[in-house]
C-alpha cells in the first residue's frame, strides 16, 4: 500500500476506530466499468460524519433554526486502495483524528465485509457562526466527545 501523508502507522491507525457507519453500493453510484464512481466516497464520508455528529449530540443543535453554529467542510480527501463494485456492503469508519479550537481533523476508513480497507480519507471541519462566517471555538465539553484519546491541536 501507497504511504499516506495523514497516516503514521497504518495498522495502529485502523485500531484507533470505534464508530461507523453501514452503507451499500447502489447501481447508481457505480460507472461504465462497472466499479464505484471515484465522487461517491465524498458523500459516504458525509453520510458518515452527520452520523458521527449525531452519535456526539452536535447534529441535533446544529439543525436548530435559532442556534448560532453550524459545521462546514474545509478541505476533504480521499485515497483509493482497491476497487469497490455495485451491492458490496462498506463500513465507513471516522474518528476525530486532532481537534483545533474551532475545527477538528475527521479520518475515515472505508472497509468491505472481508474487512480489507477499499479507501481512506481525512477532511477539517470547522464550526463557524452563521451569522459572521468566522470560526466558532467548541466547548470544552464537546471537545472532550470528540477527543476519545486524541491529540488535542495548540
Amino acid at each position: 500500500m501507497k504511504k499516506l501523508s495523514y497516516i503514521d502507522d497504518f495498522k495502529k491507525w485502523e485500531e484507533e476506530f470505534i464508530f461507523f457507519h453501514p452503507v451499500k453500493v447502489r447501481f447508481s453510484e457505480t460507472d461504465m466499468f462497472g466499479h464505484l464512481n471515484n465522487t461517491v466516497p465524498f458523500t459516504y464520508y458525509e453520510e458518515a460524519r452527520i452520523e458521527f455528529f449525531k452519535s456526539k449530540g452536535f447534529m441535533q443543535d446544529w439543525v436548530k433554526h435559532n442556534n448560532e453554529t453550524i459545521p462546514v467542510v474545509a478541505d476533504l480527501q480521499c485515497d483509493f486502495i482497491c476497487q469497490v463494485f455495485f451491492d458490496e456492503e462498506i463500513q465507513i469508519y471516522v474518528k476525530a483524528a486532532s481537534i483545533g479550537n474551532s475545527s477538528v481533523d475527521l479520518h475515515y476508513m472505508g472497509k468491505k465485509s472481508d474487512g480489507s480497507v477499499c479507501f481512506t480519507g481525512r477532511g477539517t471541519m470547522v464550526q463557524i457562526s452563521k451569522v459572521t462566517g468566522k470560526g466558532v471555538p467548541w466547548t470544552a465539553e464537546m471537545k472532550e466527545m470528540l477527543k476519545s484519546g486524541v491529540k488535542v491541536r495548540a
